[in-house]
Parts: structure tokens; C-alpha cells; sequence
């Protein structure tokens, strides 16, 4: 059975959890206790030698790590992924647009707001904030024709893309600035579906 190594409030192991349930794919959840140290053990290093979650590990023990790069594994042969060579390139675009623009300055900001840590990274937070209103702004600007991210059609990309940028607000971003990117996620949410809640930091993630 594939194991899924995640900590569930982090928005990069929801990606995989939501591709694998679109898929009907069976799975164990092996939670990593990232705060206490358990993703930079020996053992685990050896499942991911950057010491993140989440990693899929197979039936025969190998790993892939990255969240985006499991996607693209359990996507492959299935509509989420495109045959098509410029459509499937249009989904990587988007895959390599959220891990520069939106994981990390929104994926971070969130995370800070969320943990009590904003103010100690406060010489950080202003180019955080502009990288992640350029990202929205472009997903604005792309999404104006477009009913999903890449080829017409809901694809790993939307997946991905929606994972932080639907939290923004939790960042301090104000959504209604970007109608065409509201209409988006409402569809992305519609597809999803109910059964994948976002789990909230707990008092591990808080500085000590």
C-alpha cells in the first residue's frame, strides 16, 4: 500500500491527499512530527534527505519527495495529467509558478500569521507580501478566459495552485480583489469536493 509521510495542517500534504482521494487510491497517513524533530532523523532523511514533508513512499519501499513531483507521479496515465505535450508543459508552468509565487510567500505568510511568528520574520514579511499579490495578480490575468489553470480542464496545476492561494485570506489578502480568481476557486472547490478539510496549526507549530 502507498504511505503518504505528512503533517496535516501543511498545505503540500493536502495536495497529495486530495489527488489520491480523486483517484480512489488506497493509502496509508503516516504522520511526521516536524516540530519535535521526527523529519530530520536518520531514518526519515533517508526517505527524503531535505528533511520535508510530505513524501509518498510505494509498495516497494522508494520515496518521492516534493509535493508537486507526487502529483505529477500519481497523475500520470490519468486525465489529471495531459498526454498532450503543450498542455501537459502548461501544467508544469503552473506547477513551477506556485512553488516561486504562491507556496512560498503566501504558503509562508499564512504559516507565520497563523503560528505567532509574523512579527520575529517581520524584516521579511513586505517582499512576501508583493511576491504573493504578484501571484494572484497573474493568476487574476490568466484565469479572465479560462475556466481552469491549464488546457480547459481541472489538472494537477489546479490542484496545486488552489492549495495556499485558497487560504490567502488567512495571510491577509483580500480575495474579492481578484474576482476572476474567486470564480476559480469556487469551481476548483466545486470539483474537490467536501471530503478534504484544511487542519488547523495546533500548539506544536507555535515557538516555544
Amino acid at each position: 500500500m502507498l504511505i503518504l509521510h505528512d503533517y496535516l495542517p501543511s498545505l503540500n500534504g493536502w495536495k497529495a491527499h486530495v489527488l489520491l482521494g480523486l483517484l480512489g487510491l488506497d493509502y496509508e497517513t503516516r504522520p511526521v512530527a516536524i516540530f519535535s524533530g521526527e523529519s530530520r532523523t536518520a531514518a526519515f532523511l533517508e526517505k527524503n534527505p531535505a528533511g520535508a514533508i510530505p513524501v509518498l513512499e510505494l509498495e516497494d519501499g522508494r520515496t518521492i519527495a516534493e509535493s508537486n513531483a507526487i502529483l505529477t507521479y500519481l497523475a500520470e496515465g490519468t486525465p489529471y495529467l495531459p498526454a498532450d505535450r503543450f498542455d501537459r508543459a502548461k501544467v508544469m508552468q503552473w506547477l513551477f509558478f506556485e512553488q516561486y509565487y504562491i507556496e512560498p510567500t503566501i504558503g509562508a505568510l499564512r504559516f507565520w500569521t497563523l503560528t505567532g511568528r509574523l512579527e520575529a520574520n517581520a524584516a521579511m514579511v513586505a517582499a512576501k507580501r508583493a511576491g504573493g499579490e504578484r501571484g494572484l495578480a497573474g493568476m487574476e490575468r490568466a484565469l479572465q478566459n479560462e475556466t481552469f489553470l491549464a488546457g480547459g480542464r481541472f489538472t494537477i496545476a489546479d490542484i496545486a495552485v488552489y492549495a495556499y492561494s485558497h487560504r490567502a485570506e488567512d495571510a491577509g489578502y483580500a480575495l474579492a480583489d481578484f474576482p476572476h480568481v474567486e470564480t476559480w476557486m469556487a469551481r476548483v472547490a466545486e470539483t474537490i469536493g467536501a471530503d478534504y478539510p484544511v487542519h488547523p496549526y495546533g500548539e506544536e507549530a507555535r515557538p516555544g
